[in-house]
């Protein structure tokens, strides 16, 4: 079979979509974004409030760095954190992914 210029062409693109769809699917930075204020307020809202500033029930986030908050998370996760009060928290922080919990520490950092 001779490989003529109208076949060489769409086999070219076809090959180069393939790749390209394997190369996103393994990059890790191409993976869709969390999305931190919807996942906060479903989360973490109703007990540290919208600003991350209630204190009746819980300790404020509002202040913390992204890394001492992502350090909390994942140590509520691992379950090698936390007060008397800890196992709401722990349940809680082991259904969040990590990308999750990088993309909340990195929303209440900027509350």
């Amino acid at each position: 079979m001779k490989l003529t210029l109208p076949l060489i062409l769409p086999l070219s693109l076809a090959l180069s979509l393939a790749l390209g769809a394997t190369a996103l699917a393994a990059d890790p930075a191409a993976t869709p974004a969390v999305d931190a204020p919807a996942l906060y307020k479903a989360k973490c809202a109703s007990c540290h409030g919208a600003d991350g500033s209630k204190t009746i029930l819980s300790k404020p986030v509002k202040g913390l760095s992204a890394e001492d908050f992502r350090k909390k998370m994942l140590g509520y996760k691992a379950k090698t954190y936390g007060g008397s009060k800890k196992a709401g928290m722990e349940k809680l922080a082991a259904d969040l992914s990590d990308a999750d919990i990088k993309g909340l520490a990195a929303f209440v950092a900027k509350l």
